[in-house]
C-alpha cells in the first residue's frame, strides 16, 4: 500500500467510479485503519459525530454482496412487478461487486441526531439536514484516501432495500440509518481520463 503524493486536488481530478475492482489489496488491516482515521476527522456540526462505519472484507463481503443484496433486492424487484429480463444484468453487475475487497457501509446515527435535536430545539429542523451532509463529509473523505492510497473505488444505494437484513446479520443498532455503500479494491481495469465539467457560467459566483 503505497500512498500517492497528490494534492487534495489533484486527487479528486483523479478520482474515478471503478468498478472492475478485485481482492488483491496489500495490508488490508493498514487499509481499514486509514479508512477510520479519516472519518474519525471529518468535521460535523455541533461535532454530533453523528456518522457510523461497517466494513466489511472477506466472508462478510461474499455474504453482503452473493446473498443479501441479491436477495432482497430480487424480492423487491418481484414486488414491484419488474420484468425478469431486467434480473439478469442486475446479477451480473452485482457479481462484480462481490469480486471487491470490500465495503464500506456509510451508517448516520438517529439516536444521535434526535439527541441533539433536543437538546438545542432552536436548530431541530437543522439536525437532519446536518446529519446528511456529515454523511456525504465521510464518503468523499473515504473516496480521496481510497484514490490516495492507490486503490479503487464506487458508490452504490440499495438502501434502504437490505437496511434490516444487513442490521439483523451484522447486529446492528436499530437508529442506525444506511445511507450508501462504497465497494473497494485494487483496480483491474483502471477507468481514466477527463471528465465533462459544467460551465463555470452561472455556477460559480463571486463577490467583492
Amino acid at each position: 500500500m503505497e500512498k500517492l503524493k497528490m494534492s487534495i486536488t489533484d486527487t479528486l481530478k483523479q478520482r474515478r467510479s471503478q468498478y472492475a475492482l478485485g481482492k488483491s489489496v496489500d495490508n488490508g488491516d493498514a487499509v481499514i485503519a486509514e479508512i477510520k482515521d479519516t472519518v474519525r476527522n471529518v468535521p460535523t456540526a455541533f461535532h454530533t459525530q453523528s456518522g457510523r462505519l461497517l466494513i466489511l472484507t472477506g466472508d462478510a463481503q461474499e455474504k453482503l454482496w452473493g446473498e443479501i443484496v441479491p436477495t432482497d433486492l430480487k424480492a423487491e424487484m418481484d414486488r414491484q412487478g419488474v420484468p425478469e429480463a431486467a434480473w439478469e444484468n442486475t446479477a451480473k453487475k452485482l457479481e462484480g461487486f462481490r469480486a471487491a475487497y470490500g465495503t464500506v457501509l456509510f451508517f448516520e446515527d438517529q439516536d444521535t441526531v434526535e439527541k441533539y435535536q433536543a437538546d438545542f430545539p432552536l436548530y431541530a429542523d437543522n439536525f437532519p439536514v446536518w446529519s446528511e451532509q456529515v454523511s456525504g463529509s465521510a464518503t468523499l473523505a473515504v473516496w480521496i484516501k481510497l484514490t490516495e492510497l492507490g486503490l479503487g473505488a464506487n458508490l452504490q444505494h440499495y438502501n434502504p432495500v437490505i437496511d434490516e437484513t444487513v442490521k439483523k446479520t451484522w447486529n446492528l443498532p436499530d437508529s442506525w440509518k444506511l445511507r450508501g455503500e462504497m465497494l473497494f479494491g485494487n483496480m483491474e481495469d483502471a477507468v481514466t481520463g477527463e471528465q465533462e465539467k459544467l460551465s463555470d457560467d452561472g455556477r460559480f459566483i463571486v463577490a467583492n
